[in-house]
């Protein structure tokens, strides 16, 4: 049997230096930014891909993790405003 949730988050967060969920958040995000970047992704479909419900909280959560303004970021405007 394997270690519970909170043993594994633990022994993770120790060996890694961030919770398993801020990982898998900062590796999605990474993502995001490159489909963004390099690829010309639109919004909607960058946030659609990560699940998220709306432009907007993939917004604020691009924001928050990367510590980045996605609309300055890409160059590019939110496609509500195309």
């Amino acid at each position: 049997m394997g270690p519970s949730r909170s043993s594994f988050a633990e022994k993770f967060a120790t060996t890694v230096g961030e919770t398993p969920a801020r990982y898998v958040a900062r590796i999605r995000m990474s993502r995001a930014r490159q489909w963004i970047a390099k690829d010309n992704t639109k919004l909607s479909v960058v946030a659609r891909r990560l699940g998220y419900d709306s432009e907007a909280s993939f917004s604020r959560a691009f924001k928050r993790i990367i510590a980045l303004d996605v609309i300055s970021h890409s160059g590019i405007e939110p496609d509500s405003q195309h």
